[in-house]
């Protein structure tokens, strides 16, 4: 009950004035303890997901889960992650706690320096993709792995359940984009490759966030013969393999683009794409705060974390003309506290 108490908490953080939590809240103990008995008695049955579309700029099919679910999620992660955290790897940065793109781009930013000798040596690196990554996991090899961890069947048949949940194209692989779960199990999976390439490969300048990850390497032949080690365990051990599109090899001083930024070795540069998707996010919060759909403390917030995402990009003047943007469109609603909030971000 402690476990499902807490998985509430999580589940409803930044939620609290969404009708469903309110709904859910009204009677909480009974709704938890339905959920409690239902589990024990291996009664239980996930919701179907609802699934939209969204563009920002890829095409991606969200799914969500009903909010009972995502309690349900949340409580069995809280679970398992005592089991696998501590095997994953330092640098796997997606979905962990004091990880982030951001700190993954701190330390690609210390390999750079590491390995290029403070850029005296050139250095090349393979920046790579998993094809349609989240549509191939198997369920039966994603089971096997969890399987070595824990034995308890009620376990083991709760994760079957949210994964066939899915509506795939292919029975018995794939899992929804949006999910907590998902999410969880994407580095699951997935440790198997870094374990694979940290222990077998002994690449040392190596990090992952999600099916994008990085290596450095001063040998271009090296990273190509890497790079074929690589899709070769992933087709043979994992059923996927490496985008050939957007999985290549190039120098350092060209720049890489990885988790939204275009990386050179003296500076950084934020994706056109996310330039845009800011934007068009201000223009729809703007639409969505003059319908009283949305909070100006929600709309604050993201504001003020857009800009610190910024703050780590050479980007001054995208965060002059984002400032004068946000002020033109919220004049009346901006206090003087937050103008001095805003001067002391555009001065750092």
């Amino acid at each position: 009950m402690r476990n499902l108490e807490i998985a509430y908490k999580k589940a409803r953080k930044n939620k609290t004035k969404k009708s469903y939590v309110i709904k859910f809240k009204k009677n909480l103990k009974d709704n938890l303890l339905q959920l409690r008995m239902e589990l024990l008695l291996l009664a239980y049955k996930p919701k179907p997901l609802k699934t939209f579309i969204i563009r920002d700029p890829k095409t991606r099919k969200i799914s969500k889960s009903d909010f009972r679910d995502r309690i349900i999620h949340h409580a069995l992660v809280n679970i398992l992650e005592l089991f696998f955290d501590k095997s994953f790897i330092f640098d796997s940065y997606a979905n962990r706690k004091g990880k982030g793109t951001l700190k993954a781009i701190q330390r690609f930013d210390f390999f750079k320096r590491k390995i290029s000798k403070n850029n005296d040596i050139i250095v090349h690196t393979l920046k790579a993709d998993i094809k349609h990554y989240f549509e191939n996991v198997n369920h039966e090899i994603l089971l096997g792995i969890i399987g070595r961890k824990t034995k308890d069947e009620k376990v083991i048949l709760l994760i079957k359940q949210i994964l066939n949940n899915f509506n795939s194209e292919i029975k018995g692989k794939g899992m929804p984009l949006g999910n907590l779960t998902s999410q969880f199990f994407a580095n699951v999976y997935l440790n198997e490759l870094d374990q694979f390439i940290k222990h077998k490969l002994k690449i040392k300048y190596y990090l992952r966030y999600v099916d994008d990850f990085v290596i450095l390497h001063a040998s271009k032949e090296k990273i190509e013969r890497i790079k074929n080690t690589i899709n070769y365990f992933l087709r043979t051990n994992l059923k996927l393999e490496l985008h050939h599109g957007k999985s290549k090899i190039k120098k350092l001083n060209q720049g890489i683009q990885f988790l939204g930024f275009r990386i050179f070795y003296y500076h950084k540069l934020l994706k056109k794409n996310n330039i845009i998707k800011m934007k068009r996010k201000l223009l729809t919060f703007k639409f969505l705060f003059d319908e009283n759909l949305i909070d100006y403390d929600e709309i604050y917030s993201s504001f003020e974390g857009w800009l610190a995402y910024t703050m780590h990009a050479n980007a001054f003047k995208l965060r002059i003309n984002l400032i004068k943007e946000f002020e033109t469109r919220f004049l009346k609603e901006i206090s003087s506290i937050e103008v001095n909030r805003l001067i002391k971000i555009l001065k750092y």
